[in-house]
């Protein structure tokens, strides 16, 4: 008699390394898509793609620091998603109200409609920058 196959949970948490480079915003983006369908959460795939590449975006231009890398961490909590952006800068991002002309500025007052307001933020890490956090839960929306 053989022993019932052992299907091992998909891992809680994933975490990368990228470049501070423009090209790591859709690397990340696709690496997040997988992550969710793995997990069974592909119905959060739309918002939180698009809530990793504000975050990921914020990285690459403003937090440039020479031989650092960001670092994306995906978190499954629940039915929802804890999206991590960590970076060398100490400079903390702010929600700007971009005007109808103006073509940048949009990015973290796009991610506080999408998540609401206390779904996402700014920590400080252990050494050297930040880490910018946003939770993505199935029926819109944190906690």
């Amino acid at each position: 008699m053989e022993a019932p196959a052992v299907t091992m949970p998909p891992e809680p948490l994933v975490a990368s390394y990228w470049a501070c480079t423009p090209r790591s915003v859709s690397r990340s983006r696709h690496s997040l898509r997988e992550t969710l369908w793995k997990w069974g959460l592909g119905d959060l795939a739309e918002v939180a793609e698009l809530v990793l590449t504000e975050l990921v975006t914020n990285s690459v231009q403003h937090a440039r620091v020479r031989g650092r890398l960001i670092e994306t961490r995906f978190v499954r909590e629940g039915e929802g998603v804890r999206l991590e952006v960590h970076d060398a800068s100490s400079r903390r991002p702010e929600v700007h109200r971009a005007g109808a002309e103006d073509e940048r500025g949009r990015g973290l007052a796009l991610v506080d409609a999408l998540v609401g307001s206390g779904s996402w933020g700014v920590s400080e890490r252990d050494g050297v920058g930040k880490l910018v956090w946003a939770y993505v839960a199935l029926g819109g929306g944190g906690t």
